[in-house]
């Protein structure tokens, strides 16, 4: 099983990030230090939680490309309604960035199901709209560090074991997303709805209905690091997030995750957030301008597309990829 593993495209990825990590660390022994370490991960949390979101959709043939504008918006809101109650619960500003996120997102799910719209065309539009909106919500004005409270503030930095709780929140939602798309019919449905939308209508799934969870689960994870973005960097205005889409979406094609849909997995989706993370703290170190990211980050997006283009013909995992495998599998159903 390790074998396979190492040769597999998340192994050899694995490695890749591995090499980069202790490379670096040779340059800088402090850079693989376990503090250094913890805080790399940190520094990728938010960035793999919206790639989980962000894989789903994907798999189903769709892209979301609004993701970065609603972690603005609800970043936005519940930093405003704690300023404006400085005493309220933390559990209820975590429960109101959930249901603004999903709200968010089942807008572009919605219009991708029930009305046939391209989801680059709506998720372009409300891209636009949810920033304009974050704009209206706040006047333009910001929200600083001192009209935070320092509950707000202090959760996603409070450490158990060591590690922040930004950092177990994305340990817990890839351990969730890991048995939730290896194990359950519901994760499941997502690889045959983007792998062959026919056999899967054959088959019984509803593609649109998918596509609609997908765009849910992308927005309540969106929502989630709304509230953790202008929790950990302790400001919250209209241009947070603005451009971290193409860092989602990069992560997502980096892990193997195939832009025609049906194939991908959470740890690839993970590894490739980890990457962009470990390239993002290297830079500096080595002396290289950080303008040269956008740079790195694509050339590697071209590598990572041209290599999932070549390895869809034969690895694309796909369930009943023909329509005679679906009338083969109805039948046996109907007996």
């Amino acid at each position: 099983m390790l074998k396979r593993f190492i040769y597999s495209r998340e192994g050899i990825l694995s490695l890749i990030v591995l090499a980069m990590f202790f490379s670096v660390g040779a340059i800088s022994p402090d850079f693989i230090s376990l503090t250094n370490s913890i805080g790399i991960f940190n520094d990728t949390a938010i960035l793999i939680m919206l790639a989980l979101g962000q894989m789903l959709v994907i798999l189903t043939r769709c892209i979301d490309l609004s993701v970065a504008a609603n972690v603005a918006f609800t970043g936005m809101l519940v930093a405003m309604v704690n300023q404006a109650f400085p005493d309220i619960s933390m559990a209820f500003l975590i429960l109101l960035s959930l249901l603004v996120g999903a709200f968010l997102g089942a807008i572009n799910g919605l219009f991708v199901w029930l009305l046939k719209v391209p989801s680059i065309v709506i998720t372009l539009g409300t891209m636009s709209i949810y920033r304009g909106a974050t704009f209206l919500l706040s006047d333009g004005a910001w929200v600083n560090s001192h009209q935070m409270s320092k509950s707000f503030i202090g959760l996603p930095r409070f450490e158990i074991l060591s590690i922040p709780v930004l950092g177990w929140t994305a340990i817990f939602l890839i351990v969730l997303a890991f048995w939730t798309m290896k194990f359950s019919v519901w994760g499941r449905n997502f690889y045959a709805a983007g792998g062959n939308p026919m056999a899967a209508f054959y088959s019984g799934v509803n593609v649109g209905k998918v596509q609609f969870y997908g765009f849910l689960v992308s927005g309540t994870l969106a929502g989630l690091c709304g509230y953790f973005w202008v929790s950990r960097f302790a400001v919250a205005y209209v241009d947070v997030a603005n451009g971290f889409e193409l860092q989602v979406i990069a992560a997502c094609v980096i892990g193997g995750v195939s832009i025609i849909g049906g194939l991908g997995s959470v740890i690839g989706c993970v590894i490739g957030a980890l990457f962009i993370g470990v390239v993002n703290n290297a830079l500096p170190i080595i002396g290289v301008s950080p303008f040269w990211q956008m740079a790195i980050s694509g050339t590697v997006i071209i590598i990572a597309v041209i290599a999932n283009a070549s390895s869809n013909k034969d690895k694309a995992r796909i369930i009943l990829r023909k329509p005679d495998q679906a009338s083969r599998f109805l039948s046996t159903q109907s007996h």
